[in-house]
């Protein structure tokens, strides 16, 4: 019997070492949580057994032998973090809502990527090569040509929900009647005003791309990307055919968040795949603190990028003050150390968030509404009150009001009094609480984890040579042919041709009919 067991043993790490594939995962932004996205994903595929190099600015100190990283952490000295901040954000609300500001910054981070000695070693290496690429969508498709130079299936992974300009990579735009940017804060069903604001920004942003955007991107292409594969000994493709030749996107939503639409094949839902299958347990003088709160437990975060520390003095004063006056228990991620604490509120300089948001005493989850913390809200069936500052957040708390789980308020320096309003309608109403539940529901009922279907897709783009078979046939189909221009044009020809048969025969009738009173007379 112990040599059957031996031998089923040695026949699985036989097969699970049959089926481990090289691949490469690119998630270059200088952001806590873009890696905890690259981290969730390397996380599951290494723990399939596939072999993973991994190009991040946050490094693993002590990484797995079927783990290669390479380090771009000077990505950090072309992010403006110091721009990034509450305070600067609350003075110049607009400043991180320009597309042009943002694409210009990502392209800048991109670049810099390519420059990298390590980075730049692994792509002219022609040794090297991968299975698979899975890249981080964010406003750039340049850093996408990574596959292209291993000749190698590419794989988008996006850190937002899904959206029109996401979709036209792989099918076609959504219809802005019924879908909405990735910053906008309007929900559907659309108002008359709203249609006309969403459709202005599909316009705008296709025609910035055309003409600005695309052609900062092809230079990045040629200069970095161009030259490894002609090293190859192969001939590169345009970057508009590498832009269009992704097999997959992998998108960090699921529909317990995200708003239902129609979706082409090579668009997958993974969403929630980042949280840990057993949550690690709390520390334990936090658990001890938590589980002494009579009143239940009240914790506020603005996440990994914004930090609670950057909050302008006042408003810093005024909310500790809003704080003491509460019953429960606070818990204010708040990195920097601070003296004048009431007796009801903790100060944590790290949080472990996904062990906090899973005990059964937190009544509700202050947050900035970035969309992690949202999915884990969702997952754990906490309501929250969210507090949002930029790019996607106010998208995601406002569908998250409108989904029945949450409140909002608004970012300003007299906030203290309307977060209390809320943190007592929250906790006082079960309604909050219940729906929250209802969703968590909704976001676990699934055939199977999020991190199961993602190694499964991965491996299927793999196993079929880039998945060929779910790509849509929109990707071939001429602009003009879409929209039936063609059809237009010849109803117009036969509109004109008919026109002047007509005339011509009314012309030819009437002139007969001169003729023939000319003869009477």
């Amino acid at each position: 019997m112990e040599r059957m067991q031996t031998y089923w043993l040695a026949l699985s790490l036989l097969l699970v070492c049959a089926e481990a594939s090289k691949i490469l995962v690119v998630f270059p932004l200088p952001s806590r949580s873009h890696g905890n996205l690259g981290d969730g994903i390397v996380r599951h595929l290494l723990n399939a057994g596939h072999e993973v190099t991994y190009i991040t600015p946050f490094v693993y100190k002590n990484a797995p032998p079927n783990l290669r990283t390479i380090d771009v952490s000077s990505n950090f000295d072309v992010w403006p973090a110091h721009l990034i901040t509450i305070k600067s954000i609350i003075e110049d609300p607009d400043a991180f809502a320009n597309m042009n500001m943002m694409a210009f910054l990502v392209t800048t981070i991109m670049n810099h990527t390519y420059e990298n000695e390590a980075v730049a070693a692994l792509l002219n290496d022609s040794k090297e090569h991968f299975d698979a690429v899975i890249v981080e969508w964010i406003f750039n498709e340049a850093i996408g040509g990574i596959a292209t130079i291993f000749d190698c299936p590419l794989i988008w992974m996006s850190s937002v929900e899904v959206h029109w300009k996401l979709l036209s990579l792989i099918d076609q735009p959504s219809n802005p009647a019924y879908s909405v940017d990735m910053t906008s804060s309007n929900q559907p069903p659309l108002s008359f005003t709203e249609r006309v604001s969403e459709l202005w920004t599909q316009i705008q942003m296709s025609v910035l791309s055309y003409f600005i955007f695309d052609k900062m991107q092809d230079e990045t292409y040629q200069k970095y990307v161009v030259p490894a594969i002609t090293k190859r000994g192969r001939d590169a493709p345009s970057f508009y055919e590498m832009k269009y030749n992704a097999s997959l996107i992998l998108a960090n939503a699921y529909v317990s968040t995200a708003i239902p639409q129609t979706m082409p094949q090579s668009h997958k839902y993974i969403g929630g795949y980042h949280v840990d299958e057993v949550v690690k347990p709390l520390p334990e003088d936090l658990k001890k603190l938590i589980e002494s709160s009579k009143d239940g437990v009240i914790y506020f975060s603005m996440g990994s990028n914004l930090k609670s520390k950057d909050l302008p003095e006042e408003i810093r004063v005024s909310l500790l003050k809003m704080f003491g006056t509460l019953k429960q228990t606070v818990l204010w991620k708040f990195e920097a150390n601070m003296t004048d604490l009431p007796r009801n509120v903790h100060i944590l300089e790290w949080a472990p968030q996904q062990a906090i948001l899973s005990h059964p005493k937190l009544a509700v989850f202050i947050t900035h509404g970035g969309l992690l913390s949202t999915i884990e809200s969702v997952h754990f069936g906490i309501p929250i009150i969210g507090i949002p500052v930029l790019a996607d957040q106010h998208m995601n708390i406002k569908k998250a009001v409108r989904n029945g789980f949450a409140l909002k308020v608004d970012l300003s320096y007299t906030m203290a009094d309307q977060l209390k309003k809320a943190i007592i309608e929250v906790t006082s109403n079960s309604k909050y609480a219940q729906k929250a539940k209802e969703l968590s529901y909704i976001h676990h009922d699934r055939p199977v984890k999020p991190g199961v279907e993602l190694v499964h897709w991965v491996n299927h783009v793999i196993k079929t040579r880039g998945a060929p078979h779910l790509r849509s046939p929109a990707l071939h189909v001429p602009f003009y042919q879409k929209m039936y221009l063609d059809l237009a044009a010849v109803l117009v020809i036969l509109f004109l041709a008919g026109r002047l048969l007509l005339k011509k025969a009314y012309a030819a009738v009437f002139s007969k009919s001169k003729a023939n009173k000319k003869k009477t007379h």
